[in-house]
C-alpha cells in the first residue's frame, strides 16, 4: 500500500507540474491573442477615422470675414490690471469663435474687424453652411478651399435667432457634404468635428455626442444644440459636426469654457433645424417663423401639483397675447399644452422651437388640458416678430443700441454662475452696435439701468426708455469676469 501511494503521489505531482507549466506557456498566449485582438479594433477605428477625414475634409473651408465699424468713441478701455478689454477673449461662453484683429486704444472714427472661422460646402455649385456670428454683417466674406485657392463669397442670407448663415461661392463639381438626419443621433455616438482653429486648415477631432437638445444656454434665441465632447476650438465655428458616415450632423458652434479654449463641452447646432433655416434663406433670403403669441414655462413639481397633475409633462400657457393667434383660437392663461400636431409636449423650449419652425399661416392642432380636462383647438400661426423686439416690448432705444435681453431664469443662472443675482440676460448683440463696442456680449448679466434695479424685461425696457430721454445710458453688468458700469451715448438724431 506505501509503494502504491508513492507512485500515486508521484504521478499527481508530475500531472500538477504539467498543469502549471502549460498554464504559464498558454497564459501569455491567451493575453497577446487579446492585447493584439484590442490593438487591431483600435487600428481599425483609427483607419474608419482617417477615411471620414479624408472624405469630408475637402468640401470643409476656411472663412474670412471683414467689417469696417465707424466709432464716435473709443471702443476700449482698460481693465484694473492695465491689460486691453477683448471682448472676444477668457469669456465663460467663449461664443464668437475668432480670432480678431488688434483694436485700437484710441479713438478712431473707422476700425477694421476681421473675423476667422469655418464653413462646409453643400451643394457641387457652392452653398455654404456657416455661423452668422462670423460672416453677419460682413463686407467682405473669403473662402479658403482645401486646395488653397481663395474665393470672395455672397452672403445669401443670416439668421441670428439661429446663429445660421448661407454664403456661396462660383463653382461647378466641388466636393460637398451630405446632410444626415440629426433627429436619429444617438448620445454615446462617435462623431468628428473639422475646422479651422486658431488658423489651423482642416483640423480633425473626435469625441462622442455627450448629450442632446441643450438649450437655455443663452447664446441663441432658438436652441436646440447638440453637446460633444470633440475637441472644439477657436476658429471651428461654422465647420461641420459628422458621423460615421462622413455626412453633416451639426453646425459647431460655440464652446462652454472657464479658459477660452476646449474643456470637453461643446455645442452644435442640429443639422435639420440648419437644414430648414437654408431653405427659407435659399428662398427670400430672410427667416420667418410661426408664432402663437403666448407666454410659456416649464411645469415644477409644484406647479402640476397645484393643477392636480401627477407628472411634470406639458407647457403652462402663463399668458396669451390680446389679439394673438392664440386668443383668436381660444387658448387661455392657465392651459397646459400637453400635444402639438399630435406629438407630445414636455418643455417649454423644445414647443417653442417646434412652433417657431412652422411658417405663419399654418394651422395646427394643439391640446391642451384645462380643469383636469383635455381640449383640441386649431390655431392658425401668426407671424413672429424679431427677438430683440420680443424682449424689449419693441423698444427703439435697443434697437439703436443693437441687442436684446432675455429673463434671467433659475437653469440660466446656474449655468452662467449668476445664482443668487437678479437681472436680464443679454440673449443677442448685433455685430458692430454700441453694445458690441462696449464690450457686452450675449450671457452677459445686466443688473442696474441707471442706478435702478431691473429684474425683469419689463422693468428692463421701462428703465431703458427712461434713461434714454437723457440720451445716456448707465449699465451696471457682470460677466464671468467682474463687475463693472458700462456707459452707452444714444447718437443724436
Amino acid at each position: 500500500m506505501s509503494h502504491s501511494n508513492t507512485r500515486q503521489n508521484k504521478t499527481l505531482l508530475r500531472f500538477s507540474l504539467i498543469s502549471v507549466l502549460l498554464l504559464l506557456f498558454i497564459a501569455p498566449l491567451s493575453g497577446f491573442a487579446q492585447d493584439s485582438g484590442t490593438i487591431d479594433t483600435l487600428r481599425q477605428t483609427g483607419k474608419a477615422f482617417a477615411k471620414i477625414a479624408e472624405k469630408a475634409s475637402p468640401a470643409v473651408v476656411g472663412i474670412k470675414a471683414e467689417t469696417t465699424i465707424k466709432q464716435n468713441y473709443p471702443a476700449m478701455r482698460e481693465q484694473p490690471f492695465g491689460e486691453p478689454f477683448d471682448p472676444f477673449g477668457d469669456d465663460f461662453f467663449d461664443f464668437f469663435f475668432r480670432r480678431q484683429a488688434p483694436h485700437q486704444r484710441s479713438p478712431q472714427p473707422k476700425s477694421h474687424r476681421l473675423a476667422q472661422g469655418s464653413g462646409f460646402i453643400i451643394s457641387a455649385d457652392g452653398y455654404i453652411l456657416t455661423n452668422n456670428h462670423l460672416v453677419g454683417g460682413a463686407e467682405k466674406v473669403t473662402v479658403m478651399l482645401a486646395d488653397d485657392r481663395e474665393l470672395e463669397a455672397k452672403i445669401i442670407g443670416t439668421d441670428p435667432e439661429s446663429d445660421v448663415a448661407v454664403i456661396k461661392i462660383d463653382g461647378n463639381d466641388l466636393s460637398y457634404l451630405k446632410l444626415a438626419d440629426s433627429d436619429a443621433l444617438e448620445v454615446g455616438e462617435w462623431v468628428l468635428a473639422i475646422g479651422n482653429p486658431f488658423g489651423l486648415s482642416h483640423t480633425v477631432t473626435a469625441g462622442i455626442v455627450s448629450a442632446k437638445g441643450r438649450n437655455n444656454v443663452g447664446l441663441t434665441a432658438f436652441e436646440d444644440f447638440i453637446q460633444t465632447d470633440a475637441a472644439i476650438n477657436p476658429g471651428n465655428s461654422g465647420g461641420p459636426l459628422l458621423n460615421l458616415d462622413g455626412d453633416a450632423v451639426g453646425i459647431n458652434t460655440a464652446i462652454i469654457s472657464r479658459s477660452g479654449g476646449n474643456m470637453g463641452i461643446g455645442l452644435a447646432i442640429p443639422i435639420n433645424m440648419a437644414k430648414a433655416i437654408y431653405d427659407q434663406l435659399i428662398d427670400s433670403g430672410t427667416v420667418v417663423r410661426g408664432f402663437l403669441g403666448v407666454t410659456i414655462q416649464d411645469l415644477t413639481t409644484e406647479l402640476a401639483a397645484s393643477f392636480g397633475l401627477k407628472d411634470t409633462k406639458g407647457v403652462l400657457l402663463s399668458d396669451v397675447t390680446e389679439d394673438s393667434a392664440a386668443d383668436k383660437a381660444g387658448l387661455k392663461p392657465g392651459d397646459i399644452v400637453v400635444e402639438f400636431e399630435g406629438q407630445p409636449v414636455e418643455k417649454a423650449d423644445n414647443f417653442r422651437n417646434r412652433v417657431a419652425m412652422l411658417k405663419p399661416g399654418t394651422k395646427v392642432e394643439v391640446m391642451v388640458l384645462r380643469d383636469g380636462k383635455r381640449k383640441t383647438f386649431t390655431v392658425e400661426l401668426g407671424k413672429r416678430p424679431t427677438e430683440g423686439q420680443l424682449a424689449a416690448g419693441q423698444s427703439e432705444v435697443l434697437e439703436q443700441l443693437g441687442f436684446a435681453v432675455r429673463n434671467l431664469t433659475d437653469d440660466l443662472a446656474q449655468r452662467l454662475g449668476y445664482q443668487g443675482l437678479s437681472g436680464v440676460v443679454v440673449s443677442q448683440v448685433e455685430p458692430g452696435s454700441l453694445a458690441g463696442l462696449a464690450g457686452i456680449t450675449p450671457g452677459t448679466l445686466i443688473q442696474q439701468v441707471n442706478r435702478h434695479p431691473v429684474g425683469n424685461t419689463k422693468e428692463f425696457d421701462k428703465a431703458i426708455k427712461q434713461a434714454a430721454k437723457e440720451g445716456t445710458v448707465l449699465l451696471l453688468i457682470r460677466d464671468e469676469r467682474y463687475t463693472r458700469f458700462v456707459v452707452l451715448k444714444l447718437p443724436k438724431k
